[in-house]
This record gives structure tokens, sequence and C-alpha cells, in this order.
């Protein structure tokens, strides 16, 4: 079976410390790699960047616990991905329906940057999510890291592929990937990215699936 997560992974060596130091100081934290949350045969899949560090990172759940999550989780309420439009912890009882999370980067890295070695250590992970895919799949993919990531992970040339919000790429006739804006406070808070731009590549990808 191909591995897509592992709990126990540190081949990283800077996020294998940061996250010891990270547990020193919030003993009550998930503080370890973060895994996929959602249906394994889900036919849209969210890849976002890396776990939050009082978000994912605190409660074990993608998106689950800070600001990035709340417009997420409300907007696949609204699409009809999600039980519930507020996820607060990993044992809550939202559900996603017919949808998966998972990250580009699997543990909290420091300022919410990994480097591109890290980036790639990771990479396996997502390439055996993406491969384990259904036909007709839809990936979003929240940010340009993601979108690079995915990209690799399946074999891609860059250059073919550019990111841009609303961007659609048909990857290697396999999956459909829309790009986004990431669900940053930073985005939101600038204006880069608002309920109603991000509402609509959720929009797309309802439609495509439904179609």
């Amino acid at each position: 079976m191909t591995e897509v997560f592992d709990v126990n992974c540190r081949r990283c060596p800077r996020l294998a410390a940061f996250l010891d130091e990270v547990r020193d100081k919030h003993p009550d934290y998930y503080c370890r790699p973060v895994p996929p949350f959602g249906d394994a045969n889900a036919r849209l899949m969210i890849a976002g960047l890396a776990p939050g560090m009082h978000g994912a990172n605190r409660t074990g759940r993608p998106f689950t616990g800070d600001y990035a999550g709340v417009l997420l989780y409300e907007t696949l309420y609204k699409f009809g991905f999600s039980s519930a439009a507020e996820s607060l912890s990993a044992d809550d009882p939202l559900k996603l329906v017919d949808c998966r999370i998972s990250n580009a980067v699997k543990c909290l890295p420091p300022d919410n940057k990994p480097v591109g070695a890290e980036i790639n250590a990771c990479n396996e992970f997502i390439a055996n999510e993406l491969a384990a895919l259904p036909n007709d799949a839809i990936v979003v993919a929240l940010g340009g890291i993601a979108h690079r990531a995915v990209v690799k992970a399946v074999g891609g040339r860059q250059v073919e592929y550019k990111f841009a919000h609303l961007a659609e790429h048909n990857v290697a006739g396999r999956f459909t990937m829309l790009d986004s804006y990431h669900c940053s406070r930073y985005n939101t808070n600038t204006g880069r990215l608002t309920p109603a731009t991000f509402e609509q590549v959720f929009s797309r990808a309802r439609q495509l699936l439904d179609h």
C-alpha cells in the first residue's frame, strides 16, 4: 500500500526540531505531522500549504481552530462539501462530504514558510494521495506553494501550469486543478481574497463535479 501519511516522520531536521520546541512551549498541542482529513475516495481534494501554529498544529486536523479555517469551512458548507460551517476541534462532529483536505507540507514550519527541501521531502505523500484520486476528480490548490507541489507530484512541468486565482488546469489528463489564493488572514485582510472570490472557486468545483 502506498503511504499517504506518516505520523512519525522526522525526515526534515529543521521541522522536527521546531516541533520539539513548540511542544515544549505548548505541551497540550498536537505538534506532529498532521494527517489528511476526509474521505480517501472523495472527488474533491483541497491542497493547502502547511499546518498553522495555533490551528492544525494545535488540533491535529487541517484548517481547524485558526483564522484560515473559518472562511474555508464556511465555504465548504455553503457548497455542500461539509456537514457544518465551523470546525473547532479534531473531535467535533463535523464531517466532510465528498471532500478531503491535505497539505503540501505536513509539519508546522517556522514563520509558516517551509523551504524547498522540506516541500520536496513531503511531496511523495501528496503524490500518493493524488494517484489514488477517482477519475474526474477536482483538486483545489490554495496558494502557489500548494499549486507547485501538486504539479511536481504528478511529474508536470511548472512552466505549463501557471498559478492564478480561478485558473483551471487539466493536470496530466488525470484531474482538474483549480487555483485559489490561500484563505490566510493576510490575504483576506488585504482584500486580495474576499469571500465572494473564494466562493467562485468552489462554485466552479461544484459545477464540474455535478456535470
